[in-house]
């Protein structure tokens, strides 16, 4: 039997081959995947390690996440601690850091360096070590930063920007101060290796205080270096013991590991995004390596029948033909793996792309990553191989001697009957996800998605006689008789014809979901902007990053702006839940916009919030009522003066300024929203605004329709991105149409030659295997499509209170995607349409 088996894969070795380019493409991307992540993993441990010292003071409470990663604890350290640090036995050396958020390079073009990509850091320099014992920062071309007007670039940024050493380097930042030109004195090179992307800028110690800490002689942190012998807790311990109150000390590897714990998180929600589409590629390669093992044990059903007749017993078949599908899956493996590391240098250019380069660390393998492609691709493969096994097992010698290999009704029956009632149960927690109110609301929709797609792919065999018989109707009067064949081909073998459909459906019907998804989301961006958009012009970052108060000071100067209105956006925890807040002054808000409050006042003051009516509910308090406002400096006690209808204009929450400046946070805005004054047109104030910001590329004002196109093309840039990952699925789903095809051109040979026989032409024969594959990816399409309409309501009603409160129906893109199945049915069937045309007529004829 051994022998055998390695006769038929070595006989088959083609079309075995097509089952395995399945696997090939699902691990590869599971290995790309893995190995990408694993690298920038390792780029982020060396900048961790790298920049950490042996001890870190710091404000009690701050982490490296603090705000979210906006710079708003605006806590410092005097730098009278500096100097009492110094003279701690233990500490060989302290250094006060200034950490800059909020700073961006301009390149000679007038364009930011970066942008929405890696970030810019920006400190002063020092030349203090890590806790790997070398210097953290070197400058090995150029002098170190020494006033006012010098600074040290990265050499990467240096070269991005086109900046040379004597050049003036153009910079904005978010502070006091936010246009800055300096030149450039020397190129750093980062002692932990890479920087995935981000640009690092120096500046003496107080350029740096005044540009980001408003000329003070204070510090953000302070890092400590041991003495020989000095272990970190023995340092900190030290430390601890001549700190202020609301400071603290910590060790190097605790400061690490807090930073270490976000990295994880990060790359832990980017692998599981990538692995689910991965996922899903597999998937639609199950489908495939199904049907072609399915065909390969109908043509081989009087060979087995012969094995049995022999004397193989029917686990031995069975074995057999598991065996087969065990090498084309470590084939498979094995080949997806060598894949994985060109898709892993893909995925690091496209990433690169888009500012995270990590062009400076090499591509991370570990044992795990093989282990993993070859457990995924080999059990993938056996377990889609063993139905057709136990199928094969169960041929009985006598009745295999006939040609008659089609799928008995009661097996078409009985995969219906399972597909009802699973349809049924996926329906079911669809229903109680949207209109109860249980917990994991998103997980009870998502699970009947994915048993309702099940069902369908089940039930195929019969939801897709009515598209195929209606195929077959325009068939007959288009293309003849010729049509008519095409139509009975794929009516002849129902489940193969819909588990070949199935696998491009599932592709189809989740782009088809994205697509009426996008629309929703689109048209509700519309909706919200034209009712609560009542603001002349918006200005914002296209960074996402915070920008200056003194814009709005210079806004404020225009003789053609009525009302300002200044507003804050940051992230807290309200109550022990986290909220994303809006801080303003309530006045200046409410003249510009039209929020409806539902009960007490807006008007907020000292010591007091509004908060929406989803916030409200979901902590259980209403007007009159104490909650906790907590920031990175400590808790705020206030009390909820007012709620108001959720609105698009601010976030959970509405504060005063004041508060803000309780709890320590740095002033900045996040937008400023600017009125006409009576006379002035808006184009005319468009043009003065305009002016304001001309050399500041972190700062963008939009009318109305400029904030819809923007919001929109941020929405699409996702949207191709899903639909670019979804390829790889409907790739593979088409690589199942052309191999199902060339199988059944295999299987049907001595009816091809009897068709040729009779008259039907080579150009004919082409033909009709072409118009079966367009029928076979317009069903694949037409379900899509249709669960895909399905499932892209029910998402949209279940995130309906999260903002996407209107349904669209992209029926154009819809449209599109069943053309675009009828396009790849065409090109699926290109080589096996040759294959049939080019068959000799009378070997045809007489083949077993």
């Amino acid at each position: 039997m051994l022998r055998v088996t390695l006769r038929n894969l070595l006989a088959r070795k083609l079309r075995l081959l097509l089952s395995a380019f399945a696997i090939i493409l699902g691990v590869a991307f599971v290995g790309g995947t893995l190995v990408f992540t694993d690298t920038l993993a390792k780029a982020f441990d060396g900048i961790v390690d790298g920049s950490v010292p042996d001890g870190y003071v710091r404000p009690v409470g701050s982490t490296a996440d603090d705000s979210g990663g906006f710079g708003t604890d605006g806590r410092t350290i005097p730098a009278s601690v500096v100097t009492e640090l110094e003279q701690v036995t233990g500490v060989a050396r302290a250094d006060g850091t200034v950490e800059g958020i909020g700073l961006f390079i301009v390149d000679r073009e007038g364009k930011l360096v970066g942008g929405r990509g890696a970030p810019t850091l920006a400190f002063n320099y020092n030349d203090a070590p890590s806790m790997t014992g070398e210097p953290s920062v070197t400058i090995p071309v150029g002098t170190e930063p020494e006033g006012a007007g010098e600074v040290v670039l990265d050499e990467r940024t240096a070269d991005a920007a086109g900046y040379d050493i004597g050049d003036a380097v153009s910079m904005v930042a978010a502070g006091p101060q936010p246009r800055i030109e300096a030149e450039l004195v020397g190129i750093a090179e980062f002692g932990g290796g890479g920087l995935a992307g981000a640009s690092l800028v120096f500046f003496d110690t107080p350029t740096a205080q005044g540009i980001f800490l408003d000329g003070e002689d204070v510090f953000d942190s302070i890092g400590l270096t041991a003495e020989p012998g000095v272990s970190q807790q023995q340092l900190v311990d030290a430390a601890t013991a001549v700190l202020p109150e609301g400071v603290e000390a910590v060790t190097g590897d605790q400061s690490a590991e807090e930073t270490e714990d976000i990295v994880s998180t990060a790359l832990g929600f980017l692998s599981t995004f990538l692995l689910i589409f991965a996922a899903i590629s597999l998937v639609v390669g199950t489908f495939l390596i199904i049907n072609t093992f399915s065909i390969l044990v109908a043509q081989r059903s009087r060979e087995l029948a012969l094995l049995r007749a022999m004397g193989a017993s029917r686990r031995q078949v069975t074995r057999s033909v598991l065996a087969e599908a065990t090498a084309v899956g470590f084939v498979g493996s094995t080949l997806g793996l060598v894949l994985g590391f060109g898709l892993a240098v893909g995925l690091r250019a496209l990433f690169g792309y888009f500012g995270l380069d990590l062009s400076g660390t090499p591509l991370q393998f570990e044992l795990r990553t093989a282990l993993v492609c070859y457990v995924v691709g080999m059990t993938v493969t056996v377990v889609a191989a063993y139905l057709p096994a136990r199928r094969a097992s169960r041929i009985s010698p006598v009745a295999a001697m006939r040609d008659d290999v089609a799928l008995p009704e009661s097996s078409v029956r009985r995969r219906t009957l399972v597909g009802a009632v699973l349809a049924a149960a996926g329906t079911s927690l669809m229903l109680v996800g949207l209109f109860t109110s249980v917990d994991y609301t998103a997980y009870l929709v998502g699970g009947g998605v994915l048993t309702v797609l099940i069902a369908v792919a089940l039930m195929s065999p019969v939801l897709g006689r009515p598209v195929l018989r209606g195929l077959g109707v325009a068939y007959g009067r288009v293309f003849g008789t010729v049509g008519v064949l095409a139509t009975q081909n794929a009516l002849r073998n129902p489940r193969r014809t819909a588990a070949t459909a199935s696998a491009l459906m599932i592709g189809l019907a989740l782009v088809s979901t994205m697509a009426v998804l996008g629309a929703s989301i689109n048209k509700s961006i519309e909706v919200a902007v034209q009712e609560e958009f009542t603001t002349d012009y918006l200005l914002s970052s296209p960074t996402f990053t915070n920008f200056s108060t003194t814009i709005s000071d210079d806004v404020r100067d225009l003789d053609g702006v009525d009302e300002v209105s200044q507003a804050q956006s940051l992230p807290i925890d309200i109550d022990g839940t986290g909220a994303f807040v809006t801080a303003a002054d309530p006045d200046e808000l409410l003249a510009v916009y039209e929020l409806r409050d539902t009960s007490g006042s807006l008007n907020v003051g000292d010591g007091q919030v509004a908060l929406s009516e989803d916030a409200a509910q979901e902590r259980g308090v209403t007007t009159g009522d104490a909650v906790t406002l907590t920031f990175p400096s400590g808790d705020q006690e206030a009390e909820v003066a007012g709620t108001y209808e959720t609105s698009q204009v601010v976030g959970n929450a509405l504060l005063p300024f004041s508060t803000l400046e309780a709890a320590q946070v740095q002033r900045q805005d996040s937008t400023v929203s600017v009125n006409a004054a009576e006379g002035v047109s808006q184009s005319e104030l468009g043009a003065q605004l305009d002016e304001v910001v001309a050399d500041l590329p972190t700062v963008t004002v939009q009318n109305q329709e400029d904030f819809t196109d923007a919001q929109r093309a941020s929405v699409n840039q996702l949207l191709f991105l899903i639909y670019a990952l979804l390829g790889l699925a409907i790739v593979i789903a088409v690589l199942g149409v052309v191999n199902t095809l060339a199988l059944s051109v295999i299987e049907r040979t001595r009816e091809v030659g009897l068709l040729r026989a009779v008259g039907l032409s080579r150009r004919q024969l082409r033909r009709m295997v072409r118009l079966e594959a367009v029928a076979i990816a317009v069903l694949g399409g037409v379900l899509g499509v249709a669960m895909g309409l399905v499932f892209g309501v029910v998402l949209q009603r279940s995130v309906a209170d999260d903002g996407v409160t209107d349904l669209a129906i992209p029926v154009g893109q819809l449209a599109i995607v069943v053309a675009v199945a009828a396009v790849l049915g065409v090109l699926a069937a290109v080589l096996p349409a040759r294959r049939a045309a080019r068959l000799n007529v009378l070997r045809a004829i007489t083949t077993e």
